[in-house]
């Protein structure tokens, strides 16, 4: 299943070939928006479990099977990505120190400790948590998704896994000021709240 998040690249038009069941958002929402349309259309289908997975080329398809066999052995709810606990190749210094931080302040905020808690690489079990909910559209969903894990007594577990950082890559992802943003707009959606 793909998501075009209102891609203008001719993106849609590569994604439109034979088994791929393709999701289009007209505009760009955001890449929590997509995830959830995804989420959504799964539930749907009837799927038990969803994997996430960037587009970026950054993550590594092998590493599928193993998440999706903890939650199948029902030992977790949620399996995570760890780039920390695997292999970080061509990480930026900046990036991996920041990353890391990151990790330090949601353990804080949450009480949910992970090594590596914005990673697109996650696999979920919808069936047994149809409240699983995205509501933050943007980025912050990630930090989203841990509160989720908290608020719904998830049973969570780290993998390692395989980031494979190129130019490509970094093009696509963000930049550390708007890191920066998501961790506001983040804590502004939890004093709203």
């Amino acid at each position: 299943m793909v998501v075009d998040d209102g891609s203008k690249d001719g993106s849609y038009h590569q994604a439109c070939v034979e088994g791929v069941h393709l999701l289009r958002h007209i505009v760009n929402l955001g890449q929590g928006a997509a995830l959830q349309t995804g989420i959504d259309y799964a539930k749907k289908m009837g799927c038990k479990y969803v994997v996430t997975f960037d587009s970026d080329g950054q993550h590594c398809a092998e590493d599928i099977e193993g998440f999706i066999e903890i939650l199948r052995k029902d030992e977790a709810d949620i399996v995570l990505c760890s780039r920390f606990l695997g292999k970080a190749e061509n990480i930026p210094t900046l990036k991996k120190y920041f990353l890391k931080i990151a990790a330090l302040v949601e353990r804080v905020m949450t009480g949910i400790s992970l090594t590596d808690t914005h990673n697109g690489f996650r696999a979920i079990n919808v069936a047994k948590f149809p409240q699983f909910v995205i509501t933050q559209n943007r980025m912050s969903h990630a930090s989203e998704i841990i509160d989720l894990i908290k608020r719904l007594k998830m049973r969570y577990v780290e993998r390692p896994c395989t980031i494979r950082y190129s130019d490509y890559s970094l093009s696509k992802g963000q930049s550390m000021m708007n890191s920066l943003n998501i961790v506001v707009e983040y804590i502004l959606a939890k004093v709203i709240k």
